[in-house]
């Protein structure tokens, strides 16, 4: 029997990454449902060091496959940042207005031609023989203020030239055909049935 488990406690990614993996496995499992596994610290160097941290942690202690997955926005402006702090950029218990402020504050009177930005994730599986990692990525803008009440994080903020509108303007739907994370999952996908059908 095929099991998995989520290692996020974000439930904006674990919906996303359950409506599109729950086809594949027969259970899924959180770590809500490991509730001793305590919190997972995150102080790798690296978003790939960050992702494999935490489905190595949650493979250990649940004997579970598990994956994780953890997105950086890089700014170029900002040389990269945030980076690996994407989730904590204003602070240790941020919320994603202030994360949102901190950025705009940064970039204020930047012309929109300057304001590059990606967001990468990275997915890693870890079963103890077959571990892997795959990366998404998608090219966007930084807006000069929120557009769109949709989406999570930097969303609203986040402008992609080939949809002509925010990430946070896009449904569910859309949002999952285009998105870093959907990138990346679906590179998941691709492996996962592969490692299951070997």
């Amino acid at each position: 029997m095929n099991e998995i488990v989520i290692a996020s406690s974000n439930q904006h990614k674990v919906s996303e990454i359950t409506t599109e993996i729950n086809s594949i496995f027969h259970k899924i499992y959180y770590l809500s449902d490991f509730p001793n596994i305590g919190e997972i610290k995150e102080d790798g160097t690296s978003v790939l060091e960050n992702s494999f941290i935490k489905s190595r942690v949650t493979f250990n202690y649940t004997n579970i496959p598990s994956i994780a997955d953890d997105t950086a926005l890089e700014v170029d402006f900002l040389n990269g940042d945030p980076g690996i702090y994407t989730a904590r950029y204003a602070g240790e218990n941020a919320t994603y207005d202030d994360n949102i402020n901190k950025l705009l504050n940064a970039m204020t009177n930047l012309p929109f031609s300057e304001r590059t930005a990606r967001f990468k994730t990275i997915i890693t599986y870890v079963d103890g023989k077959n571990d892997f990692s795959v990366e998404g990525c998608l090219e966007g803008n930084i807006l000069t203020e929120k557009k769109g009440t949709s989406g999570f994080g930097y969303d609203p903020v986040f402008f992609v030239q080939d949809k002509n509108i925010s990430l946070a303007e896009m449904s569910l739907t859309e949002k999952n055909q285009i998105s870093h994370r959907a990138i990346a999952i679906n590179k998941f996908k691709d492996e996962i049935k592969q490692l299951l059908n070997a």
